[in-house]
């Protein structure tokens, strides 16, 4: 293992998901699973205490819910990026989680090795939607985005190159980096390279924003 761990907080009302979750991370040395927490209050408190990079964070939890910890989890650790845990009932509380921040969502059944990747790819700065629910929770949430928003999604994405626009389709439809330079026959740290520069260009904070940004274009 090269480096400090990778330092991840669950935080689910349900002490098998919890365990489960904790047997998967733990199989990669590379992931410390920190602390365990029941509610949303806990996860702040824990995600503090522990100095986390990642929080995998429930929706559905007593004391304070997953949506109502977020944002508090963004102002008290704004270092640690927040994975989701939602299920295809609760897709429609995703947009609010958008825009609170949140770098990742993952179904509860998403398996083991896409539950690594998504920890690694948060603690790497970037944003993790499950390829199996990307198309449709992406869809769900361009419906319900104001139409008034099309054209000034349009004006930023104009801001692009054309190779620029063509990685930003791929990322809608899901693709990681290493999937969208096999695609495009990049270099997975090509493709990482224009991720940044179109999250920049774009003022967006995560991959799945930018993914939104483009269906408002309607690309």
């Amino acid at each position: 293992m090269t480096g400090s761990p990778i330092r991840v907080v669950i935080a689910d009302d349900e002490p098998l998901i919890r365990a489960g979750i904790r047997m998967i991370l733990t199989s990669d040395q590379e992931i410390e699973v920190v602390a365990e927490g029941t509610n949303g209050r806990e996860a702040v408190e824990l995600a503090r205490s522990h100095r986390a990079d990642v929080v995998l964070l429930d929706i559905q939890m007593p004391v304070m819910d997953g949506l109502t910890a977020l944002p508090e989890l963004r102002r008290a650790v704004p270092a640690a990026r927040v994975i989701v845990l939602t299920t295809f009932g609760e897709r429609d509380n995703v947009l609010r989680a958008l825009e609170h921040g949140g770098a990742g969502f993952l179904l509860k059944d998403t398996a083991p090795a896409e539950l690594i990747r998504a920890v690694r790819a948060a603690a790497a700065g970037d944003a993790y939607l499950s390829p199996s629910a990307t198309r449709h929770v992406v869809e769900q949430l361009a419906t319900a985005r104001a139409a008034t928003r099309d054209g000034e999604a349009r004006a930023r994405v104009a801001a692009l190159s054309a190779r620029e626009r063509e990685v930003l389709v791929l990322l809608g439809e899901g693709l990681s980096n290493a999937d969208a330079g096999r695609r495009l026959h990049m270099s997975e740290a090509t493709v990482k390279t224009y991720v940044s520069r179109i999250l920049a260009k774009l003022d967006c904070e995560n991959r799945v924003q930018a993914a939104l940004l483009a269906r408002d274009a309607g690309l």
